[in-house]
């Protein structure tokens, strides 16, 4: 069993930055894919970012945040952070951290086994 944990949302005006952290509980977790989606109510859940459980070996960005964004793991503190820059209105969203026992990154969510309850982030333009 896996348990995550995010934090770091908040309110932020457009053009600022936010960092986001997801804390893992489990033995397993070096051997996870861990990724960050973002949902809107009544919307389907959008990937945002993944990152392969041996990190350097994989790492994937939705197209509307690269260049923007920085997903990163720190396997010895069972942490992801998201780092989030230049943020507009359009980020604006839940977000929700996701851990994959294929050790992969999947963008699509039916493919994650954990996920965690989300933390809210609003950006004001």
């Amino acid at each position: 069993q896996v348990q995550l944990v995010e934090s770091g949302g908040g309110l932020v005006q457009a053009g600022g930055s936010l960092r986001l952290s997801c804390a893992a509980s489990g033995r397993t977790f070096t051997i996870y894919g861990m990724s960050w989606f973002r949902q809107l109510p009544g919307k389907a859940r959008e990937f945002v970012s993944g990152i392969s459980w041996r990190f350097g070996e994989g790492i994937d960005y939705a197209d509307s945040v690269k260049d923007r964004f920085t997903i990163s793991r720190d396997n010895d503190k069972k942490t992801v952070t998201l780092q989030m820059n230049s943020l507009n209105d359009e980020d604006t969203a839940v977000y929700l951290c996701a851990a994959s026992k294929t050790g992969l990154i999947r963008r699509n969510p039916s493919d994650y086994d954990y996920w965690g309850q989300g933390t809210q982030v609003t950006v004001s333009s």
